[in-house]
């Protein structure tokens, strides 16, 4: 006799047969959702739809909106490039996951490609898609797993595997091939219909697909060449460094000559603000205002203070503002369509009194310019300025790049930096570190040692940030006159002994328990290196302590 059990979906109590699929539960409810769903979430775990439900659950679905689904829907995507490229031109492609670019993904190849190819391959996986052909879990051990990939020769996924202490490792078979991931994994390739291709030039070309930001579907794709090149320019060095992959990093760690890599690092860092500073002050009687913007953590405040002591060696003044203390009365703050306060907001900033302020003292008048009082909430006018004239106004803050602020000023006078955190070493071939991520596990140690955060309280306040961020900061990040990449390509194996111990301290009764043990399975690919060697200068000192730019 099969033994029927109850689980409650969407507020609705139903009986089904001990044993069923999540997959066969979920097509009950494709309709209520706008795309195909992807993941359940069963008594507060995620797991696959392959799964069975054996006793009375609480059950959610969800599909590609969700931030957590969103991760596999790209990962399954990646998977699926790779193998309908090797179906289409044969095993000997060589297709390489580099960054993000526009809300998608560029992909490098070895072997020259045609528009015409990239307009076969996306055919070629939309007929894969219409296949529903079935992602396999797989549980090998860990010298299979090297095996297997020492036979198809993908050398990073090799690499990496060397320091992975688990016995087994999970596999994910799609036809006739293999692949590890990060993320849990779909059931088949029919949920995969969303995606777009675009040709870039003969080596790349950028995987497009929805993500959780976007409310029409896709994009259309707008290339963004001043991040792009930078991008290209920390794969170069790279390359130079022979440092592809996190395996190569570990390779480094283990034989002890890390050290080396930070100094390194830390002077090509160094040189690049250099330049930066040299450039202002080459037109120095042009540019009167210096706007630095960035996203969270990508580690504004060392870097201005860092170009301000440059500065200051070639003879000028720079006079730090924060758009911050402009900021309205808390009682004036903008809501957002949910109706709460939306800090993020460009109407949280007091334009007017901003804009009369800057163009005044750029006359060479004396002003009495705010301090934002964050308890109170309100701004208090206590301090006057009136600039010199070896002062150069450097003002901070997440609006600095938007083109609605300073509209009294000319063009000329700024000089915009953009600031974030790119990374660029990649796991393996097809597994990338995205920036956010990197970006993510600076504020949680940073949170965590300055303000006394919980994991739990900075991953709930991380998704409104990143909507600010993708509203408020990305589509202004072309408009700089410079773009400064603030990561440091032996960043993470420092972050991950500071924020490691964090992460374990969620619990697995916790909303964002599947997220912490996410970043956890990512850390778990680097070695930790230890920050005796690291200068006192250095932007990761903003967040692991011990900054000499620090109060």
């Amino acid at each position: 006799m099969i033994e029927n059990i109850r689980v409650n979906v969407l507020g609705q109590t139903i009986e089904v047969s001990k044993g069923t699929t999540l997959l066969e539960i979920s097509k009950a409810y494709q309709d209520k959702f706008k795309y195909q769903i992807l993941v359940a979430s069963v008594n507060g775990i995620y797991q696959e739809l392959t799964e069975t439900v054996e006793k009375n659950s609480e059950i959610e679905f969800f599909d590609l909106t969700n931030s957590f689904a969103n991760k596999m829907y790209l990962n399954a995507l990646i998977y699926l490039t790779m193998f309908a490229s090797r179906e289409l031109f044969g095993p000997s492609i060589n297709f390489r996951v580099l960054h993000s670019i526009d809300k998608g993904l560029y992909i490098e190849s070895k072997t020259a490609l045609t528009e015409e190819n990239i307009l076969a391959l996306e055919t070629k996986m939309q007929n894969i898609v219409k296949r529903e052909m079935s992602f396999t879990k797989l549980n090998v051990t860990r010298i299979d797993a090297i095996n297997y990939f020492k036979s198809i020769g993908d050398t990073s996924k090799v690499e990496i595997m060397k320091y992975n202490t688990n016995t087994y490792v999970t596999l994910y078979k799609l036809g006739n091939m293999y692949s590890y991931f990060y993320s849990l994994m779909p059931a088949n390739t029919e949920c995969l219909s969303e995606f777009a291709l675009t040709y870039l030039d003969e080596y790349g070309f950028v995987l497009r697909f929805p993500t959780i930001y976007m409310k029409d579907g896709i994009k259309e794709y707008q290339h963004r060449p001043k991040i792009f090149e930078v991008f290209k320019e920390y794969r170069e060095w790279e390359s130079v460094m022979h440092l592809d992959s996190v395996g190569q990093l570990n390779e480094r760690v283990s034989r002890g000559t890390i050290s080396d890599l930070i100094r390194i690092d830390e002077t090509l860092q160094n040189g690049r603000l250099l330049s930066v500073a040299r450039d202002i002050e080459n037109a120095r009687e042009d540019k009167k205002i210096i706007l630095i913007a960035g996203p969270s953590s990508s580690g504004k405040t060392t870097t201005c203070r860092k170009l301000a002591m440059y500065l200051r060696s070639f003879g000028m003044n720079p006079v730090m503002i924060s758009m911050d203390d402009y900021f309205v009365n808390r009682d004036e703050t903008p809501v957002d369509e949910d109706g709460n306060p939306d800090y993020e907001s460009l109407d949280t900033v007091d334009l007017s009194l901003f804009d009369k302020q800057m163009s005044s003292l750029l006359k060479g008048e004396e002003v009495t310019i705010p301090t934002y009082n964050f308890i109170f909430g309100v701004k208090e006018f206590k301090k006057k300025l009136k600039l010199g004239t070896k002062d150069i106004l450097m003002i901070e803050g997440i609006h600095g790049l938007n083109p609605d602020i300073l509209t009294n000023i000319e063009a000329k006078k700024k000089y915009k930096i953009y600031l974030s955190a790119l990374t660029t070493l990649n796991l393996d071939l097809w597994n990338r570190i995205s920036t956010t991520d990197n970006r993510l596990l600076r504020r949680i140690i940073r949170d965590n040692r300055t303000r006394g955060y919980s994991v739990d309280k900075t991953l709930a306040a991380w998704s409104k940030v990143r909507k600010g961020e993708e509203k408020y900061i990305f589509p202004y990040q072309d408009d700089a006159d410079f773009t400064f990449n603030t990561a440091l390509i032996y960043e993470l194996g420092v972050l991950k002994t500071y924020v490691e111990p964090l992460l374990y301290s969620v619990s697995t009764s916790s909303p964002y328990y599947e997220e912490a043990k996410r970043l956890i399975n990512i850390l778990k690919m680097f070695l930790p290196i230890p920050s005796e060697d690291i200068p006192a200068d250095s932007i990761i000192r903003e967040f692991i302590g011990h900054s000499c730019f620090q109060d």
